[in-house]
């Protein structure tokens, strides 16, 4: 048997430090065995699915030296690598499923749903929707299929009873079916959930090991159901443990940074944030902190791998990272990173019509560009003195901001122009009042080149960083601010 390994992520924001710490282990899992890695990409999501996330991906992945041997780019006996492309293969084995009575489609309406989980609520029960309770009368059921009602075919799950899933380093996982509902595998608009897709593609693409985060530890009952309904061989699952903030919560873009383009974009070197990722819950047999990928696919071993959280700590990643500075680069190839990282021909061609118009000697132009070549701007609560905003508009102001751009689903001046003027318009700011506080989160100055254009050019992760960055100067939105922020959000 040859191993198959996958990582399959979907193409709807930054590229997740979350997403390469699987591709990474599921890479040296396949190579200690010899085996193949493949990179298919989860693009059911038609509203937030974008070809610059999916380019965003496969562009973040090589930059950590993650190769895969089949995908999208590259082609492979067993195409299409793309979700969208494989439409006509999930509707034939859900129509399978439902002829052998293994799913059936579901007329219910969203308020129909919403009323059943309430009842279910009240009386104490699980909130689990299990076949019986979508069912419909017969004639009521016969009525919307004659009329063309929007319907999604659901699986069918037992009622009761304990599911029993094996997993390569928790053993035998019990999971109690009266939890698990039956699950969407068709929407209304034709395409597959996660569920249906992951089994039939997993399948057909010849997966032997699934190794995935251990929140789908709770959809592997649904999974395995699926391939006793098909009659397939299941690969062996591994739930990995979740990547953790320091003080142990699920990591989160709101106390870490989370975007593999954020850490590139700092500055940090390729192989010090594989080899820190590496380090996430796994070992090498004599402890050493620095290793190479090639080392530790040569020496990776998936026992070793501790089921206890693994903390992603910036500190000592960036501690890792000098390490790899100091010892690895020489005057050479420190000049070639610095290059690769901001000094290319391609960066600086976006910065130089920003910047010529502006100076009148060529002294001038690190003084007035040096935001686009840094990190999180040196700011302090009083680099916001002059703004005439209050400090609670402040803060509404950046985290409205933030908030607005992490749903902005393509990254240009003109999209972000159209957000910034929606909450001018909201806060009853001109754009010069609303953009000055944003000047000095963004560039570091209350007076730069163009902040829009800096935005721009930046990109999504590190724009978002420096509002982040100047809303924790600025003290910071507690949990209490938080809720009631959201809720006047959401009323825009």
């Amino acid at each position: 048997m040859t191993v198959r390994t996958r990582i399959a992520p979907s193409p709807t924001g930054d590229p997740h430090v979350g997403t390469a710490y699987i591709a990474l282990f599921n890479l040296c899992f396949a190579r200690q065995h010899g085996g193949q890695f493949i990179l298919r990409i989860e693009d059911t999501d038609r509203v937030r699915s974008t070809p610059e996330s999916e380019q965003m991906i496969l562009d973040s992945l090589r930059w950590l030296g993650l190769e895969w041997d089949e995908g999208p780019d590259v082609g492979g006996p067993h195409g299409p690598y793309r979700q969208s492309e494989r439409g006509d293969i999930y509707a034939e084995y859900a129509r399978q499923l439902i002829e052998s009575g293994h799913a059936f489609r579901c007329y219910r309406t969203s308020e129909e749903l919403d009323e059943l989980r309430e009842a279910r609520k009240a009386a104490g029960m699980h909130l689990a929707l299990k076949p019986a309770d979508l069912a419909l009368p017969a004639e009521e059921q016969a009525r919307r299929e004659r009329e063309g009602w929007p319907h999604v075919v659901r699986m069918q799950v037992p009622a009761s009873g304990t599911c029993v899933v094996q997993d390569m380093l928790r053993g035998s996982i019990e999971v109690d079916w009266a939890q698990v509902d039956a699950q969407i595998l068709l929407k209304s608009d034709g395409m597959p959930t996660y569920h249906l897709a992951n089994v039939v593609d997993d399948h057909l693409m010849g997966i032997t090991h699934v190794l995935r985060g251990e929140e789908w530890i709770n959809s592997a009952p649904k999974h395995q159901l699926l391939y006793e309904y098909f009659g397939w061989q299941m690969p062996e699952l591994c739930h990995m443990p979740l990547l953790r903030n320091p003080d142990k919560s699920k990591l989160s873009k709101r106390k870490n940074p989370t975007s593999i383009n954020y850490y590139r974009r700092m500055g940090y070197l390729p192989q010090a944030v594989t080899n820190y990722l590496g380090r996430m819950g796994w070992s090498m047999p004599d402890e050493r902190e620095k290793f190479s990928l090639d080392e530790m696919m040569a020496h990776f071993d998936i026992q070793r791998v501790s089921l206890g959280g693994p903390v992603f700590d910036l500190e000592k990643l960036t501690w890792l990272n000098g390490l790899y500075i100091r010892e690895e680069l020489d005057d050479e190839g420190f000049l070639r990173a610095l290059m690769e990282w901001a000094f290319n021909e391609r960066y600086v061609k976006e910065i130089l019509p920003q910047v010529r118009p502006r100076v009148e000697t060529l002294s001038e132009v690190v003084p007035l560009a040096g935001h686009f070549f840094s990190g999180l701007p040196r700011i302090s609560e009083e680099s916001f003195d002059a703004v005439k905003l209050s400090r609670e508009d402040l803060l509404k102001l950046l985290q409205f901001l933030v908030w607005r751009l992490e749903t902005l689903p393509a990254w240009h001046k003109e999209a972000l122009l159209a957000e910034v003027k929606a909450l001018a318009s909201h806060f009853g700011l001109k754009m010069k009042e609303f953009l000055a506080p944003v000047f000095i989160a963004v560039t570091g100055s209350p007076s730069s080149t163009s902040v829009m254009d800096a935005m721009a050019i930046l990109g999504s992760d590190m724009t978002r960083a420096r509002l982040r960055h100047a809303i924790e100067v600025l003290g910071g939105v507690s949990k209490k601010q938080a809720k009631r922020l959201e809720k006047e959000y959401r009323e825009l």
